[in-house]
């Protein structure tokens, strides 16, 4: 027995003066005695009774116990939802509203504690994880005990992504008190979302890529009329483009995938009949271009020297489907010997630069001239592949300074360099020029040292002199006449270097050189890697920083402005770097895609996931969390049009929740900080009031 007087409580205890069985079996025989008694209808039982039973008592020995207790506050858990979807029309407003309401009533409960928790806010450059309210919730519970929980208010718009998994008995005692929620939203709320139903992570250069999306009006109307909308979409910053689409249904696009690296598709729909918001109108979706295999033809003219340098390079790419061809049997050469007794591999001209020849993702000429190989026709096939996109190499010997050079064939009207005739071969060490210090295919080679510097790298001994006509001279040699020469032709590019001796490097004279890596750069930069492009603004993201890169031949000292995801501006001053690189940092603070210009090129970088699933769906909705609070024993309310429930305390067991209140448990949970204990039956008291029992027992009998 448990009686509570103010801060006290009392409870009877025993502390037998004998073990519970024996006790149990004097009782026993006592009973018997007594039962003899009265079938023989003997006097005294009641006295005798009453000895027995203080008897009993005394071998029992009870105490009186009083516990000093400390009454301890019930905590009630208030958790704000600060996600996105929350920033929605005045949702917010009404939650801070509710939050204010709720905090100034519980206020007034002396009994009890109550703790806010904010949760929801979506960082730059985490996970897509949605809205994650209960995992908060955890974290703020790990140091309340379940016994002292009086209930949980979620005042949130009901797009919760952590909701517990589970029977109903094991969310109760996961989350060991009411769950209520307080929906922030209203009930017909409709809207409209672009969704990507199907998107490649990965796309072929040159080849198409299908993407599929679906434009959805909700809530869904069964049997409604097909309606059509107006899709946009562009890739990379571009031009865009436009087509109607059936909302509903899934539409593929035909995207093409022009370079390598992040390929950013926008896209955009015209708002619907109801909208919430126009942040899930838009959608961006990153593919990676990838070739599949780079296909490289090499024609070496005449064997020589550096020809292996070339193969052994190209081979070790393992990305490189190399097609080498060394002429050996010019057709001037005439020896009477049968051409069924040649051991040499006819050079298939017609597959090479006609069937197949925009299979090719860069063609090198090495130490190739004109000697009636190639028809005129075919060369000038060559020169409408690099016009329409393709990349072409010149290593070139000594034969470029004579009549036989291919400066005098069609191809010079791609050539950036007109040879003078003259061919040098004094040793000299190639140099980088003022551009090639801050070109990507030169900057920073090792060796190149700084500038007004010596190289470290080998000398070279041949160098054909030539006239620079067009493009940019990034390596110069003997007297600074131009050796490397890059150049854009109509859609694509070439490349001329002037001299043939780039095995030396590859055979370590004088120490060797970066050939390896230089040719790397060269062929990459003639098959358009985004990375080195010479004039370029790239942007990235990394946490919460948006970092500008721009490259530029030029120094240009522009600020960039910066466009985020919810279309305000700002500018960002640029600082040089190394080479032809200033770059520039911006904290950042939103989720999305941020647009960087210059007023010339265009930059896109994406903090967090592009299409979070907080957007998804932005209708406030009760289905999510009424399953959490009918386990509980809580409620589901809609406080949009401004109604607060009504809050009450209840006992442990009762229900917790109404039609327009709910309700926080009253635990009653407390510390004990003290106990006295009575004896009920002090010894020598008892054993008189035991002796006067028996004597009135025997004084009744004896009458």
């Amino acid at each position: 027995m448990i009686a509570a007087l103010g801060g006290s409580a009392y409870t009877i205890a025993a502390a037998p003066l004998l073990p519970w069985w024996a006790i149990a079996a004097l009782a026993a025989a006592a009973l018997v005695v007594l039962a003899i008694g009265l079938w023989r209808r003997a006097g005294g039982l009641a006295w005798r009774f009453a000895a027995i039973a203080m008897l009993l008592a005394v071998l029992v020995n009870p105490s009186l116990v009083e516990e000093k207790r400390s009454p301890l506050r019930d905590v009630a858990m208030i958790v704000v939802d600060e996600s996105p979807s929350q920033q929605i029309g005045d949702r917010m407003q009404r939650t801070e509203q509710a939050l204010t309401a709720l905090t100034e009533r519980l206020q007034k409960e002396p009994d009890l504690n109550v703790r806010v928790i904010r949760a929801g806010k979506v960082e730059p450059g985490v996970g897509d994880d949605g809205t994650r309210l209960f995992t908060a919730l955890g974290r703020a519970m790990a140091d309340v005990p379940r016994e002292r929980l009086a209930a949980t208010v979620m005042i949130t718009d009901g797009q919760v992504h952590d909701v517990p998994n589970g029977s109903a008995a094991a969310i109760a005692e996961q989350l060991g008190a009411p769950v209520h929620a307080l929906l922030a939203g209203k009930p017909d709320e409709g809207d409209r979302r672009l969704v990507v139903a199907q998107a490649p992570s990965f796309g072929l250069v040159g080849k198409d890529m299908t993407l599929t999306v679906r434009v959805e009006d909700l809530p869904a109307a069964p049997n409604a009329p097909e309606t059509q909308a107006r899709l946009t979409w562009s890739k990379d910053g571009g031009a865009p483009h436009e087509q109607a689409v059936t909302v509903g249904k899934d539409v593929p696009l035909v995207i093409p995938i022009d370079h390598g690296g992040p390929n950013v598709i926008e896209l955009s729909v015209d708002p619907g009949p109801r909208e919430l918001t126009l942040v899930n109108n838009r959608a961006a979706v990153v593919v990676n271009g990838v070739r599949d295999r780079l296909r490289v033809l090499l024609v070496s003219g005449e064997p020589h020297s550096g020809e292996r340098v070339w193969r052994n390079i190209l081979k070790s790419d393992p990305s490189v489907d190399l097609v080498h061809f060394t002429i050996l049997r010019p057709p001037e050469k005439q020896d009477g010997t049968p051409i069924k007794e040649l051991s040499l591999i006819a050079f298939p001209i017609r597959e090479l630069f006609d069937v197949k020849l925009d299979e090719f993702d860069l063609i090198i000429f090495d130490r190739y001239s004109r000697r009636g190989i190639i028809p005129q026709a075919y060369i000038e096939n060559v020169v409408r592949y690099v016009k329409n996109g393709g990349a072409f190499l010149e290593a070139a010997g000594p034969n470029f300074g004579t009549p036989a050079s291919l400066f005098r064939s069609p191809l010079g009207d791609i050539l950036p360099t007109e040879p003078t005739g003259n061919v040098d071969e004094e040793g000299y060490k190639p140099q980088l020029t003022p551009l090639g210090r801050r070109h990507p295919v030169t900057e920073d080679l090792p060796g190149a040292g700084k500038l007004g510097e010596t190289p470290s790298w080998g000398r070279w001994f041949r160098q054909v002199d030539a006239r620079v006509h067009n493009g940019t001279t990034v390596m110069s040699g003997d007297r600074s006449e131009p050796l490397l020469v890059l150049d854009r032709v109509g859609k694509g590019r070439v490349a001329q270097l002037m001299s043939d001796q780039m095995w030396l490097w590859a055979r370590g004279f004088e120490g060797g050189g970066p050939q390896a890596e230089l040719l790397r750069r060269l062929a990459y930069w003639l098959m358009k890697e985004p990375d080195l492009e010479e004039n370029d603004l790239r942007a990235a993201i990394e946490g919460d920083r948006l970092t500008v890169t721009r490259q530029s031949l030029e120094p240009d000292d522009k600020q960039v402005t910066v466009t985020a995801p919810d279309g305000t501006q700002s500018t960002l001053a640029l600082t040089a770097a190394h080479g032809g690189v200033s770059t520039g940092t911006l904290a950042i603070s939103q989720m999305g895609l941020y647009h960087i210009s210059d007023g010339t090129r265009t930059a896109l970088a994406a903090a967090g996931p592009l299409n979070p699933v907080e957007f998804a769906d932005v209708r406030t909705t009760a289905d999510k969390l009424a399953p959490v609070a009918q386990a509980t024993g809580g409620g589901v309310f809609w406080i949009g049009d401004g109604a607060m429930p009504e809050i009450r305390r209840v006992g442990p067991g009762r229900a917790a929740a109404g039609r327009s209140w709910m309700g926080l448990r009253q635990n009653g949970d407390y510390v004990v900080t003290g106990f006295s204990d009575v004896p009920l039956l002090p010894g020598i008291a008892a054993l008189f009031l035991a002796l006067g029992t028996l004597i009135a027992a025997w004084h009744r009998e004896g009458r």
